[in-house]
Protein backbone atom coordinates (compact mmCIF):
# COMPACT_ATOMS: atom_id res chain seq x y z
CA UNK A 1 0.00 0.00 0.00
CA UNK A 2 1.46 3.68 -0.69
CA UNK A 3 0.72 6.21 1.74
CA UNK A 4 0.59 9.79 0.61
CA UNK A 5 2.04 12.21 2.30
CA UNK A 6 -0.36 13.77 4.94
CA UNK A 7 -0.81 9.87 5.96
CA UNK A 8 3.13 9.62 6.12
CA UNK A 9 3.42 12.24 8.44
CA UNK A 10 0.12 10.80 11.08
CA UNK A 11 2.69 7.86 10.65
CA UNK A 12 5.76 9.03 11.74
CA UNK A 13 3.72 11.73 14.13
CA UNK A 14 2.31 7.99 16.14
CA UNK A 15 5.58 6.40 16.17
CA UNK A 16 7.53 9.25 17.48
CA UNK A 17 4.68 10.01 20.32
CA UNK A 18 5.10 6.09 21.29
CA UNK A 19 9.16 6.46 21.44
CA UNK A 20 8.33 9.41 23.62
CA UNK A 21 5.31 7.80 25.66
CA UNK A 22 8.07 4.73 26.30
CA UNK A 23 10.97 6.80 27.79
CA UNK A 24 13.17 5.29 25.29
CA UNK A 25 16.68 6.85 25.54
CA UNK A 26 16.64 7.96 21.92
CA UNK A 27 17.47 11.67 22.48
CA UNK A 28 21.13 10.86 19.55
CA UNK A 29 18.88 9.19 17.33
CA UNK A 30 15.87 11.74 16.79
CA UNK A 31 18.26 14.45 16.95
CA UNK A 32 20.78 13.22 14.17
CA UNK A 33 17.36 12.11 12.38
CA UNK A 34 16.05 15.37 12.15
CA UNK A 35 19.31 16.93 11.11
CA UNK A 36 19.30 14.21 8.46
CA UNK A 37 16.07 15.52 7.51
CA UNK A 38 18.14 19.15 6.86
CA UNK A 39 21.36 17.49 4.84
CA UNK A 40 21.67 18.45 1.13
CA UNK A 41 22.76 16.30 -1.68
CA UNK A 42 24.27 16.62 -4.85
CA UNK A 43 25.49 14.59 -7.27
CA UNK A 44 29.60 15.62 -7.42
CA UNK A 45 31.31 14.02 -10.33
CA UNK A 46 30.87 10.44 -12.67
CA UNK A 47 34.53 8.26 -12.93
CA UNK A 48 35.03 5.44 -14.40
CA UNK A 49 32.91 4.88 -17.34
CA UNK A 50 33.35 1.65 -19.12
CA UNK A 51 32.33 -0.71 -21.67
CA UNK A 52 34.26 -4.15 -22.92
CA UNK A 53 36.85 -2.68 -20.05
CA UNK A 54 37.16 0.66 -22.29
CA UNK A 55 37.41 3.70 -19.68
CA UNK A 56 35.71 6.30 -21.57
CA UNK A 57 37.37 9.04 -19.61
CA UNK A 58 40.56 8.01 -20.81
CA UNK A 59 40.00 8.39 -24.29
CA UNK A 60 38.86 11.72 -26.39
CA UNK A 61 37.80 10.07 -29.47
CA UNK A 62 37.52 7.48 -32.05
CA UNK A 63 40.80 8.31 -33.12
CA UNK A 64 42.48 7.24 -29.70
CA UNK A 65 40.77 3.55 -29.82
CA UNK A 66 42.86 0.48 -31.51
CA UNK A 67 41.71 -1.50 -34.36
CA UNK A 68 41.17 -4.09 -31.85
CA UNK A 69 38.92 -2.39 -29.22
CA UNK A 70 37.12 -0.76 -32.18
CA UNK A 71 36.22 -4.17 -33.38
CA UNK A 72 35.76 -5.16 -29.57
CA UNK A 73 33.16 -2.15 -28.93
CA UNK A 74 31.18 -2.55 -32.48
CA UNK A 75 30.35 -6.37 -31.59
CA UNK A 76 29.02 -4.86 -27.89
CA UNK A 77 27.00 -2.28 -29.61
CA UNK A 78 25.59 -4.28 -32.28
CA UNK A 79 24.59 -6.92 -29.31
CA UNK A 80 21.24 -7.50 -27.18
CA UNK A 81 22.80 -5.65 -24.36
CA UNK A 82 25.47 -2.79 -23.96
CA UNK A 83 27.14 -2.97 -20.52
CA UNK A 84 28.08 0.15 -18.90
CA UNK A 85 29.69 0.33 -15.37
CA UNK A 86 30.70 3.88 -13.72
CA UNK A 87 30.51 5.44 -10.54
CA UNK A 88 28.64 8.48 -9.30
CA UNK A 89 29.69 10.71 -6.40
CA UNK A 90 26.77 11.81 -4.63
CA UNK A 91 28.16 14.67 -1.57
CA UNK A 92 25.55 14.98 1.17
CA UNK A 93 26.12 18.30 3.39
CA UNK A 94 25.27 18.68 6.85
CA UNK A 95 24.31 22.25 7.58
CA UNK A 96 23.64 21.15 11.06
CA UNK A 97 25.89 22.21 14.16
CA UNK A 98 25.76 18.26 15.15
CA UNK A 99 25.96 15.29 13.16
CA UNK A 100 23.18 13.35 10.98
CA UNK A 101 23.13 9.56 10.33
CA UNK A 102 21.01 7.84 8.09
CA UNK A 103 21.18 3.51 7.44
CA UNK A 104 20.04 3.35 4.23
CA UNK A 105 19.16 4.72 0.55
CA UNK A 106 16.58 4.03 -2.09
CA UNK A 107 17.61 5.41 -5.99
CA UNK A 108 16.34 5.24 -8.98
CA UNK A 109 19.02 6.39 -12.06
CA UNK A 110 18.36 8.18 -15.09
CA UNK A 111 20.48 9.22 -18.26
CA UNK A 112 19.29 11.94 -20.18
CA UNK A 113 15.45 11.45 -18.71
CA UNK A 114 15.50 8.13 -19.38
CA UNK A 115 15.41 5.19 -16.47
CA UNK A 116 18.12 3.01 -16.55
CA UNK A 117 18.09 1.31 -13.35
CA UNK A 118 16.88 1.15 -9.64
CA UNK A 119 18.52 -0.22 -5.90
CA UNK A 120 19.45 0.52 -2.81
CA UNK A 121 22.70 1.35 -0.74
CA UNK A 122 21.95 -0.65 2.65
CA UNK A 123 24.81 1.20 5.19
CA UNK A 124 24.89 3.51 7.42
CA UNK A 125 26.24 6.93 7.09
CA UNK A 126 27.39 9.83 9.35
CA UNK A 127 27.94 13.24 8.05
CA UNK A 128 30.40 15.30 10.06
CA UNK A 129 28.58 18.48 11.49
CA UNK A 130 28.89 22.36 10.36
CA UNK A 131 28.84 22.01 6.18
CA UNK A 132 30.64 18.75 6.42
CA UNK A 133 30.66 16.51 3.60
CA UNK A 134 30.17 12.86 3.26
CA UNK A 135 30.61 11.34 -0.46
CA UNK A 136 29.71 7.90 -1.08
CA UNK A 137 30.91 6.67 -3.98
CA UNK A 138 27.73 5.04 -6.37
CA UNK A 139 29.07 2.04 -8.57
CA UNK A 140 26.58 1.16 -11.01
CA UNK A 141 26.05 -1.91 -13.42
CA UNK A 142 23.59 -1.31 -16.67
CA UNK A 143 22.54 -1.45 -19.72
CA UNK A 144 22.44 1.62 -22.15
CA UNK A 145 20.80 -0.42 -24.69
CA UNK A 146 17.39 1.55 -24.81
CA UNK A 147 19.56 4.87 -25.34
CA UNK A 148 21.28 3.68 -27.44
CA UNK A 149 18.97 1.78 -30.15
CA UNK A 150 18.98 3.13 -33.37
CA UNK A 151 21.81 5.17 -32.94
CA UNK A 152 24.93 4.75 -35.39
CA UNK A 153 28.34 3.34 -34.44
CA UNK A 154 29.74 6.80 -34.24
CA UNK A 155 26.58 8.53 -32.77
CA UNK A 156 27.23 5.30 -29.94
CA UNK A 157 31.08 6.10 -29.57
CA UNK A 158 30.14 9.93 -29.10
CA UNK A 159 27.14 9.39 -26.48
CA UNK A 160 29.86 7.36 -24.91
CA UNK A 161 32.72 10.06 -25.03
CA UNK A 162 30.53 12.65 -23.91
CA UNK A 163 28.72 11.34 -21.06
CA UNK A 164 30.76 13.02 -18.71
CA UNK A 165 30.70 16.77 -18.96
CA UNK A 166 33.60 18.79 -18.64
CA UNK A 167 35.58 18.58 -15.22
CA UNK A 168 33.88 14.74 -15.10
CA UNK A 169 30.12 16.37 -14.06
CA UNK A 170 27.31 14.28 -14.16
CA UNK A 171 25.13 17.01 -16.08
CA UNK A 172 23.45 14.01 -17.54
CA UNK A 173 22.26 12.26 -14.98
CA UNK A 174 19.18 12.60 -12.35
CA UNK A 175 19.66 10.02 -9.51
CA UNK A 176 15.96 9.64 -7.47
CA UNK A 177 16.71 9.21 -3.68
CA UNK A 178 14.68 8.05 -0.87
CA UNK A 179 16.75 8.18 2.38
CA UNK A 180 15.66 6.13 5.31
CA UNK A 181 16.53 7.11 8.88
CA UNK A 182 16.81 4.18 11.81
CA UNK A 183 14.71 5.67 15.41
CA UNK A 184 15.16 3.00 18.26
CA UNK A 185 13.06 -0.05 16.01
CA UNK A 186 11.16 2.33 13.42
CA UNK A 187 13.01 2.93 9.36
CA UNK A 188 11.81 6.02 8.59
CA UNK A 189 11.95 6.99 5.16
CA UNK A 190 11.40 10.56 3.33
CA UNK A 191 7.67 10.60 1.90
CA UNK A 192 9.23 10.74 -1.79
CA UNK A 193 12.13 10.83 -4.07
CA UNK A 194 14.52 13.96 -4.22
CA UNK A 195 15.60 14.80 -7.28
CA UNK A 196 19.37 14.93 -7.14
CA UNK A 197 21.32 16.81 -9.93
CA UNK A 198 24.99 18.86 -9.89
CA UNK A 199 23.52 21.25 -7.94
CA UNK A 200 22.48 20.83 -3.90
CA UNK A 201 18.89 20.05 -2.78
CA UNK A 202 16.93 19.08 0.19
CA UNK A 203 13.25 20.38 -0.66
CA UNK A 204 12.05 16.30 0.73
CA UNK A 205 13.20 16.96 3.95
CA UNK A 206 10.70 19.00 5.61
CA UNK A 207 8.13 16.08 6.47
CA UNK A 208 9.99 14.09 8.27
CA UNK A 209 12.01 16.78 10.31
CA UNK A 210 8.20 18.11 11.05
CA UNK A 211 7.02 15.11 11.79
CA UNK A 212 9.97 14.21 14.44
CA UNK A 213 10.23 17.39 16.76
Amino acid sequence: MRLNRNHFIVLLAAIAGILIIQGCGLTQQIREAQNFAKCEFKLSSVQDIRVAGINFQKVDSKSDLSLSNLGKLGGILAGDRIPLTLTLNLDVKNPNATPAAMNQLEWILFIDEIEMLAGSLNENVSVPANNGVTTLPLRFELDVKKVLSGKSFDSALNFLFNLAGEGNQPTRFLLKAKPSIMVGSYNLKYPGYLDIRTEFTSAEGKAIQKTIR
